[in-house]
């Protein structure tokens, strides 16, 4: 048995969690925060086999997707002591997941 934990963006977690639904994954839904943009995401926990854990793995990675998003970089002092922005061009969404081995998996 393996534990799956995928993080999604918000984007991307109707579809995600459609997918796995209909292959007939039971899921847990985390509302979380990423660091780096404190951009909301998901956390998913999957429980699954592990004959069945490519088969979760490709649905992260089937259905989010990456894409190109435009964020200001701050230059701390430009010229005369004005804070001027450069927009920089950032990569988001795609899935990080990460699969553990369960010793014990109890539903009561």
């Amino acid at each position: 048995m393996k534990l799956v934990i995928g993080i999604v963006s918000d984007a991307d977690v109707s579809n995600v969690l459609a997918q796995l639904n209909n292959a007939h994954f039971s899921t847990t839904k985390l509302a979380t925060t990423g660091g780096f943009l404190r951009a909301g995401n998901i956390t998913l926990l999957v429980g699954v086999e592990d004959c069945r854990v490519d088969e979760v793995i490709d649905i992260f990675k089937r259905y989010s997707s990456k894409r190109s998003q435009y964020t200001a970089a701050a230059a701390p002092f430009a010229g005369d002591g004005f804070v001027s922005s450069a927009p920089l061009e950032i990569t988001v969404g795609g899935a990080t997941v990460f699969v553990l081995n369960i010793e014990g998996f109890y539903k009561l």
